[in-house]
């Protein structure tokens, strides 16, 4: 490892001072974090291992595949030494406390350079790259716990200060010890990114619960019990775009600083829209605001009045049974309006709504007219979420920043209901399925208990995420299976299909006995076929084939003395492959006995029949062949044209990936939703399953493109709902104002 990361292996630490005394708390730290760490790597261990493995499944090529499968390989063997080495050094750690860089700007002279960078391997570059961003990462976001242990474990150490601090819990000290276990995997590095990206994944995402407990023991310890760290400002928080706390306790940030781009870029798409409908209120008439015979309601007294709003009409009928019906479009503004006429105002003048909340109202009627439109969504869905018009107008009413912020908590959960219901395919599903009774049991939640509160969208969004993460799972093992399952079933149907082709095609060229017929198509076939599975290891496919071919070409008498003494060479090799390759194959012993018998016979037949050589030729090719050779011509010209018909669709197959989802129309009418699960390039199949994972159909690229072309296949778009439901009336306005 190149030492600009700032990442330096403990064995190179290990002669530097002597071991620390510890005392009962570190003892105690000690023992909590080697254990929580060791659990969360036998984690990230599994994790890796399921990556190669579905890696190895949808490999496109037998290198890439035994790639994966011999870095599982090697990482189960050395799992165990790598996790029991990694233990060691954390324990090490503490014995041997590192100094620690404080924790603030990264110092400039330090950084790696253009001129340090090419320098160092392209392997060591890019692990190099992957460890920087996994401490700047967890720095950052485990900012206050780090400082306030840094300044505690500073205090216990006997030979640290705040000028010179000492934290063995440094984010780049546990990795540089992970780096150091993990040498021992002779594994390629794209293998060793997937193990570093696991890693941090699994380990280095959830050292805030350790470090929690570490700063709980030294504060009871009373080691700084009162720590308070109130997080940058001005000029130095706008330097690095780092989430900061006011007050870090015992939490770490709620988001990562990926959602802080996508809210800038929501808040530019919502300013945008508000300018938009602002543009055409101005078009049809003055603002309201201009007009002193009115009272504008507005803000804080327009959510007071939201409040006395039922959540649901009473047209959505028996609130029990929320799916019954078809989605309901409610005139928002009409029910806001009917709102405010019924208002009493104390100067008399007559109500009318704020300019923002109208553009908030407007807003909402449009993006719900969208999600009602989105053939993307399935139908049960859909009438789910039409129930939650008027509970998401008082969100937006009391906090502007639903349609501002990506990470909003009734947005998001709006986002995980649409996205989990997309496998749906029709209502039948309802009454066996725990997904679509919790997704209903939510959105009865909501319009039951939601008064105002947004909290409750967060509560059920995680319920609904721990729900998910469950079934999910459930669901992966279902479908791995089924991939594995189909791969073989697959394989060996095209094994059966190239064998049978193969025989039939050699055999229509050449004369033979029946006798050899029914040893190649009844013995021998078998043989080809194993030879044809094994082909990737073994490599016998060619010599079956050849067996085949050498058979073929001794049943044919031959008069050039240099052909006999060919003949002569190559029969007892035939005969002894023949003989070794159905015995493989568990051939009846008895019948093969038999069939070998027949086999010499006919040999020597063949090679006594000089008068029959000219016999045996093929014979002219009589006019029933001349005309189906005709039909056959024209088919091929058929295929051709048919070929060139759905060219553009094959090329949009291919765009298709692995996990999208797409609907098929059957020509009774009814439709259903399934997931690309496997592409099996050897025999041209897609696999696609359900929602549970089980397998529904398979097609060829063919198919699929043909399927495609007679508008009986459809791929379903999966990005979040209410982001392409503001790209949506983005767009419409744009259409309006042109």
């Amino acid at each position: 490892m190149n030492k600009q990361s700032g990442i330096h292996y403990l064995h190179e630490r290990k002669s530097s001072g002597a071991a620390a005394v510890l005392s009962p708390e570190l003892v105690r730290i000690r023992d909590t974090v080697v254990a929580g760490l060791g659990d969360l790597l036998q984690g990230a261990f599994d994790a890796v291992d399921d990556s190669l493995f579905e890696l190895a499944n949808n490999a496109r090529s037998n290198n890439e595949q035994n790639r994966y499968f011999e870095a599982m390989r090697e990482i189960r063997i050395k799992r165990k030494g790598i996790e029991k080495h990694f233990q060691s050094a954390v324990a090490h750690l503490f014995s041997f406390p590192p100094r620690t860089a404080a924790l603030a700007a990264p110092d400039q002279s330090t950084q790696p350079t253009a001129d340090s960078l090419s320098l160092v391997h392209n392997d060591d570059l890019e692990e190099e790259v992957a460890l920087n961003a996994m401490v700047t990462k967890s720095r950052a976001y485990f900012q206050g716990p780090l400082i306030q242990l840094q300044a505690r474990f500073s205090q216990v150490y006997a030979n640290a200060s705040e000028s010179d601090p000492v934290n063995p819990l440094s984010p780049e000290h546990l990795c540089g010890a992970f780096v150091e276990a993990a040498q021992a995997l002779e594994i390629q590095i794209r293998e060793r990114l997937i193990v570093l990206k696991q890693f941090d994944r699994y380990v280095v995402s959830n050292l805030g619960m350790l470090l929690d407990e570490a700063n709980r023991i030294l504060a009871q310890a009373g080691i700084i019990p009162n720590f308070r760290f109130h997080g940058k400002t001005g000029e130095q928080a706008q330097r690095k775009a780092v989430p900061q706390t006011a007050e870090v306790s015992a939490k770490q940030p709620e988001q990562p600083a990926w959602n802080e781009n996508e809210s800038r870029k929501d808040e530019v798409l919502f300013e945008q829209i508000r300018q938009m409908l602002a543009q055409q209120r101005a078009e049809g008439g003055a603002p309201r605001a201009a007009d002193p015979a009115l009272h504008v309601v507005g803000g804080a007294e327009l959510a007071q009045l939201l409040t006395g709003l039922p959540q649901a009409p009473v047209s959505y009928g028996s609130v029990s049974n929320l799916s019954a019906g078809e989605p309901l479009v409610i005139n928002l503004h009409e029910v806001v309006e009917h709102l405010i006429r019924g208002t009493r105002t104390e100067d008399g003048k007559k109500p009318a709504l704020n300019e923002m909340d109208e553009d908030l109202i407007n807003l909402v009627s449009m993006l719900f007219e969208f999600i009602l439109d989105d053939y993307n969504l399935s139908a049960p869905i859909q009438v789910l979420i039409s129930r939650l018009q008027i509970p998401i107008l008082k969100v937006v009413i009391k906090d502007k920043t639903f349609f501002s912020k990506a990470n909003h908590p009734a947005r998001k959960l709006l986002n995980s209901l649409a996205r989990a219901g997309i496998g749906w395919s029709d209502s039948d599903e309802k009454t066996r399925d725990k997904l679509y009774e919790q997704i209903h049991t939510i959105v009865l939640r909501i319009l039951n208990e939601f008064e105002g509160d947004v909290t409750i969208f967060e509560k059920l969004g995680e319920e609904f995420d721990q729900f998910l993460a469950r079934e999910n799972r459930k669901a992966s093992l279902v479908e791995q299976r089924t991939r594995e399952s189909e791969r073989g079933r697959i394989k060996s149907q095209k094994a059966q299909e190239t064998v049978d082709q193969l025989l039939t095609e050699k055999l229509a060229r050449h004369r033979v006995p029946d006798s050899i017929r029914d040893i190649l198509f009844n013995g021998w076939s078998r043989v080809m076929f194993l030879a044809y599975l094994r082909n990737d290891v073994e490599h016998r496919w060619n010599q079956a084939v050849r067996v085949v071919d050498d058979l073929i070409w001794c049943l044919h008498p031959h008069l050039e003395d240099e052909e006999r003494d060919q003949w002569v060479r190559v029969v007892p090799g035939l005969l002894k492959a023949l003989r070794a390759g159905l015995e493989e194959v568990s051939y009846n012993s008895t019948r093969l006995d038999d069939m070998m018998s027949e086999l010499k016979h006919e040999l020597t037949e063949a090679f006594r029949a000089h008068a029959l050589a000219e016999a045996r030729d093929p014979e002219p090719m009589t006019e029933p062949e001349e005309t189906l050779a005709t039909q056959k011509s024209a088919i091929e010209r058929q295929q051709e044209f048919e070929d060139a018909a759905i060219a553009e669709y094959v090329t949009q197959v291919d765009t298709i990936e692995i996990g999208h989802w797409v609907e098929f129309k059957l020509v009774n009418g009814t439709s259903f939703r399934c997931k690309l699960s496997a592409v099996i390039e050897e025999a041209d199949c897609f696999v696609f399953v359900n929602r549970m994972g089980l397998k529904v159909i398979e097609k060829t690229r063919t198919e699929l493109a043909h399927e495609m072309r007679r508008g009986r296949l459809a791929t379903l778009e999966q990005g979040a709902l209410i982001d392409r439901a503001l790209d949506a009336v983005m767009g419409s306005l744009r259409r309006k104002s042109a």
